[in-house]
């Protein structure tokens, strides 16, 4: 029996996982690998105390530290994937199809992938000049023109960050108006002169040569195409959480999530809290998703885990 399962490897798992080492928690930590949605970006410039690391760096990098606390304290077994977690009289059963692990807390930081954009020469250009995140590749194209896909509160943010430092932002929505983005951000945004946005209009194919050069935007309403020149396309419709092993334990939100409470990061299942299960980063419904955040949400959890663990 652990005192505690940690699933997922990004950086709320591996932040967890140091600081149960360091509080001396027995705990099991599984993950398929170590690093998490940013290991697909090029360049990192927002992980806070290092100016730019790539992701497959960060990844290294989260990987080494997790190793070096780990100790006699953190069993690590990467290359498993949860199958399900099952409420136990002692605690928890976690299954991953090879093995079963019993644990007394368990906390989720299983994040999640963002949803791809699947036309024509986007998985092609994937890391080329099509991206999913404006807030680690964002100054990438600076002095330069860029598309934002989405028209949610997501997509308006992208590009009031983007407008700090590009040349022109063009956005893309499917939408005939933007009713799902916070609405002083839209106003906000809109008064720049070199944003755009297009509505009532989806991406149609990805054009470029080693890079992104054009993006093909279709209007939904009359067919017509036009060819929008580009450096960089920076996708925001939305992320799929990896929570799928835990809908048989508690009721996620209606798009999948884990709900919290935000002090202590328990777990909220039909807004009664869930004895010894926490979840940190971006499979919950935390409103930003973002590096630090999903770190700082995981010792936040660990914190009260310890001591709920020592009040048993």
């Amino acid at each position: 029996m652990y005192d505690l399962a940690i699933i997922g490897g990004g950086p709320a798992g591996v932040a967890a996982g140091v600081y149960a080492a360091r509080k001396r928690l027995k705990t099991i930590f599984v993950a398929e690998v170590i690093g998490g949605q940013s290991t697909e970006s090029v360049g990192i410039e927002n992980w806070i105390g290092t100016q730019k690391i790539s992701g497959a760096d960060l990844a290294k990098s989260l990987e080494a530290h997790l190793r070096a606390y780990a100790g006699e304290y953190v069993t690590i077994k990467t290359g498993s994937r949860v199958s399900s977690v099952e409420k136990t009289p002692g605690g928890f059963s976690i299954d991953t199809g090879k093995e079963k692990f019993e644990a007394r807390a368990v906390l989720i930081a299983t994040g999640g992938n963002r949803r791809k954009l699947t036309v024509p020469g986007a998985a092609e250009f994937e890391n080329k000049g099509l991206t999913y995140c404006a807030s680690c590749d964002g100054p990438l194209f600076a002095g330069q023109e860029v598309a934002v896909v989405g028209g949610g509160n997501a997509g308006f943010e992208s590009a009031a960050q983007l407008l700090a430092y590009c040349k022109k932002v063009t956005l893309i929505h499917r939408g005939e108006d933007f009713a799902k983005a916070d609405p002083a951000t839209v106003a906000s945004v809109k008064t720049n002169s070199n944003f755009v946005a297009l509505t009532d209009s989806e991406p149609a194919e990805v054009k470029g040569s080693s890079f992104v050069s054009d993006l093909v935007v279709k209007n939904i309403k009359t067919g017509a195409l036009q060819e929008i020149p580009c450096a960089g396309i920076f996708v925001e419709i939305g992320m799929v959480p990896s929570t799928i092993f835990a809908k048989n334990l508690i009721t996620l939100d209606p798009l999948g999530r884990v709900v919290v409470n935000t002090k202590n990061q328990r777990v909220l299942s039909n807004g009664q809290e869930v004895p010894g299960l926490w979840s940190a980063g971006d499979c919950t419904d935390e409103l930003y998703h973002q590096n630090n955040i999903a770190a700082g949400d995981a010792v936040k959890a660990l914190e009260d885990i310890y001591y709920w663990l020592k009040a048993q």
